[in-house]
């Protein structure tokens, strides 16, 4: 048994368990002309024959892939397609072409994109199908600001809001706000297209409405909302003059807001959950116990902030190492979800490697002779933050290492620079880009 190969293994299974294309070709069935697809609590099916035009429309991480599948099954039946994803994520396809754009945050081919796309969209009419490609990562990719606002504006929110350590749900909704397409709105502009909606979630609960900023289902939050997250966050002098003024003339009903349940612009519009992290947790788990772990899942919906989830991972760690938990060793604790990380330094790092960090000042704190111990964070698009790692490892090695730099580590943590830190020490765990998103993993292991 060598623990820290099989959670990287166990990590990858998971992974592959959500690959784009593999969920497309399982859950989407073409027969003649009747396309069957099944999501992960309904199905549909429609009948091509009904439909002057079939058209392949996407944005998120994981929708080259998902076009790229998409194709080979539609083959001739398919008449043209758009899809926006995050530089390095593309793919050369035939019909189907692939933009790039920035994320986490929007930038020019953000906005070129979306232009593209929403253009498409509009042009469809009662006798057009579209089958739109949704993943994580939409948020950024397709962002088309609301008059008065400018790409700038959006980027600056952006910033801003993630920098505080606001929730995804959060973030959305003022981004919702501030956007033509988000909120509902690539909805109103398809119709009267029929709107098939196929979607690999990156949010805890698989909301629809929070899911790439909810584009197709209705906004139950208001500007109202987006103004009162603002102000949580202390974000009223350093946000742009512009987003302040129609936010706030926004919750004076002064600007339309999103549209909202029984609007007709959804009549059209169905939504289906390809897959999610707990299809991806579930996987790891079945992985785990393959090569003899007593495995777990904690939870699917880990989120707070990743400092304190990596200190209540190293506590769940000793209970299991002194006997105090039900768990028999070798035992693997699995998690997924997403956490937040309030930027306090000027260092470089990502909400899973800042949880591993925490996690190893936490264990060295309360276990400092720990020799069987092993701890992996990592985002599951293989991207954790600004950085190329996904994530980090925590391994005895590392362990042994913390006795004599604890005190480099503390200070790391608290400059928010968990990358610079792993990167000297080890650690770092770079798979590159996996081509899916469901929010993150964690994957504790007692031997």
């Amino acid at each position: 048994m060598d623990p820290a190969c099989d959670l990287k293994n166990i990590y990858r299974d998971a992974v592959r368990e959500v690959d784009p294309a593999g969920l497309i070709v399982s859950r989407v069935r073409k027969e003649g002309r009747k396309l069957a697809l099944t999501g992960q609590e309904a199905e549909w099916s429609e009948d091509l024959s009904s439909y002057r035009q079939v058209m392949v429309l996407g944005i998120g991480k994981a929708s080259a892939r998902m076009a790229s599948a998409m194709e080979s099954l539609l083959d001739e039946d398919l008449t043209s397609g758009f899809v926006i994803t995050k530089y390095g994520h593309g793919l050369d396809l035939r019909k189907v072409k692939v933009h790039e754009a920035g994320h986490p945050v929007p930038d020019e081919n953000s906005l070129k994109g979306a232009r593209i796309l929403t253009d498409m969209a509009r042009a469809a009419d009662e006798h057009t199908l579209i089958i739109h490609l949704i993943s994580g990562g939409g948020s950024s990719l397709f962002c088309l600001p609301a008059d008065g606002i400018s790409l700038d504006h959006k980027r600056r929110t952006t910033q801003a809001l993630l920098a505080s350590g606001a929730g995804i749900d959060e973030v959305n909704c003022v981004r919702k706000h501030l956007s033509k397409v988000k909120g509902g709105g690539l909805a109103r502009i398809a119709s009267p297209a029929r709107l098939i909606n196929l979607i690999l979630s990156d949010v805890i609960g698989d909301r629809i409405d929070t899911i790439a900023s909810g584009i197709t289902a209705p906004d139950p939050t208001t500007f109202q909302d987006a103004l009162s997250i603002v102000h949580r966050y202390g974000l009223d002098g350093r946000l742009p003059e512009a987003v302040m003024d129609r936010l706030t003339r926004g919750a004076r009903g002064e600007v339309a807001e999103t549209p909202k349940a029984g609007n007709p612009a959804f009549c059209n519009s169905i939504n289906l959950i390809l897959g999610n992290n707990a299809l991806a947790c579930g996987a790891a788990r079945e992985a785990a116990q393959k090569l003899g772990y007593d495995a777990q899942i904690l939870s699917t919906t880990l989120s707070g902030e990743a400092v304190e989830a990596g200190k209540c991972f190293a506590q769940l760690a000793k209970a299991i190492k002194e006997g105090k938990s039900l768990k028999e060793k070798p035992a693997i604790i699995i998690a997924g979800g997403e956490t937040t990380v309030t930027l306090r330094g000027k260092g470089k790092g990502g909400r899973n490697q800042e949880m591993a960090l925490a996690f190893a000042l936490e264990l060295h704190r309360i276990l400092p002779d720990s020799s069987n111990i092993f701890f992996l964070s990592a985002g599951t698009d293989g991207g954790d933050g600004p950085t190329d790692a996904a994530g980090a490892l925590v391994t005895p090695a590392l362990m042994e290492k913390m006795k004599n730099i604890s005190l480099e580590a503390a200070s790391s943590l608290q400059d928010n620079d968990s990358y610079s830190f792993f990167q000297k020490e080890g650690g770092l765990f770079i798979t590159g880009p996996t081509y899916t998103n469901v929010c993150d993993i964690q994957i504790l292991a007692v031997t």
